[in-house]
């Protein structure tokens, strides 16, 4: 192998850890989720809680680590699950399409 092609292929494989890199951090954001004056990251563990959860009242310490009232859990566990999936579908075919295109 030369030279010229050990050098592409690096540059290949950092362009693609970068998009790589975009990606996570662009869809990361998007699971930020704004309820009842809290700021929340929807993600598997806080979707498993609430839905097993006995209470429809919480209080639970949002992203910045403070305590909100929660008074429908059951409305926020729907808005969180669904935030969570549609980022994940999106985020994942994305990242399938960028693969395809290596």
């Amino acid at each position: 192998m030369d030279t010229k092609q050990l050098i592409n292929d690096a540059k290949a494989r950092f362009k693609h850890n970068s998009a790589k890199q975009y990606l996570k951090d662009k869809y990361q954001s998007k699971l930020l989720v704004a309820y009842q004056g809290g700021l929340w990251k929807a993600s598997p563990e806080l979707i498993v809680f609430l839905d097993s959860a006995n209470s429809d009242t919480l209080i639970l310490l949002d992203s910045y680590e403070n305590p909100v009232a929660i008074t429908n859990r059951t409305e926020m566990f729907y808005k969180i699950r669904d935030t969570y999936n549609d980022v994940m579908e999106s985020w994942q075919k994305e990242l399938t399409d960028l693969e395809k295109n290596r």
